[in-house]
């Protein structure tokens, strides 16, 4: 069947690797682009629309995982999701994740068995796809589901890691500790993560993914990829006429976004 499919690996040798066993398994499988960062992949996907993308997992920039991740709250409404495909080297953890997600995956370096078997699972896909067509919503919950899952669990195995209570952060020549029990979002801008709290905002460099092991997540919940807040400081939530989320919090001016992976915990709206 004729299908179009994007390729996402930095390392240009398995890349090519790739597409030519991919010519051989599925000779009538159109490559629309091949790119080498997890930021590319996002533009190229969203430019090109393919049926299929294959995502590395380690990438410059976003992961493949967080590269669907944003492809998942960017996609348009309407358009089919393109089937997913996780590129990795071997490891336990990352195949036990996909195996529980029943989420394909290729091993480096590529198996011709195994991308064979891929292939026909991807084509049936495509095919089912295309039978029911009308109506298709994109992406639908189960990927949805897939996705949170995957990014919970990361590719190894979380530390068991004490709970912040304080953030200490620097102001000024002096060093700010604020009580964690005050903050009411972890919000990621550029290379810093902003801490806000009713009164006051600080900057931590701290990356918010290494944030999230140490927080209580019936305390603070994740809403989207770059923003986490205080779950009984929601004062309301909205949804606009494309249905969209967003909502807003007690003490705080600012209205947040909600992405449709954690939509999920509003579905009584």
């Amino acid at each position: 069947m004729n299908a179009t499919a994007l390729i996402a690996e930095d390392e240009p040798l398995l890349a090519q690797a790739l597409q030519a066993e991919l010519a051989r398994a599925w000779p009538t499988l159109q490559i629309v682009a091949t790119v080498g960062d997890g930021d590319s992949a996002v533009a190229q996907a969203l430019a090109l629309k393919p049926d299929v993308l294959f995502l590395d997992i380690r990438m410059p920039g976003q992961t493949g995982l967080q590269a669907a991740a944003e492809l998942a709250d960017e996609w348009p409404e309407g358009d089919p999701f393109p089937a997913l495909v996780f590129v990795t080297a071997y490891d336990a953890y990352a195949v036990e994740a996909f195996d529980a997600q029943a989420v394909d995956y290729v091993l480096k370096p590529v198996q011709p068995e195994r991308l064979a078997r891929t292939v026909q699972r991807l084509q049936q896909m495509l095919t089912q796809r295309r039978q029911h067509a009308t109506g298709v919503a994109a992406p639908d919950d189960h990927t949805l589901q897939q996705l949170r899952a995957l990014l919970l669990a990361g590719d190894a195995p979380a530390p068991t890691l004490p709970r912040l209570q304080f953030i200490p952060a620097s102001v000024g020549q002096a060093v700010r500790m604020v009580p964690v029990g005050e903050v009411l979002v972890f919000e990621a801008a550029d290379k810093y993560v902003r801490v806000l709290t009713a009164g006051s905002e600080v900057l931590i460099r701290t990356p918010l993914k290494d944030l999230l092991p140490q927080l209580d997540p019936a305390v603070f919940w994740q809403i989207h990829r770059g923003t986490v807040v205080r779950a009984d400081a929601i004062d309301s939530v909205s949804r606009n006429e494309a249905g969209r989320l967003s909502l807003r919090l007690r003490g705080r001016p600012e209205t947040l976004a909600v992405s449709r992976l954690y939509a999920d915990r509003f579905r009584a709206m």
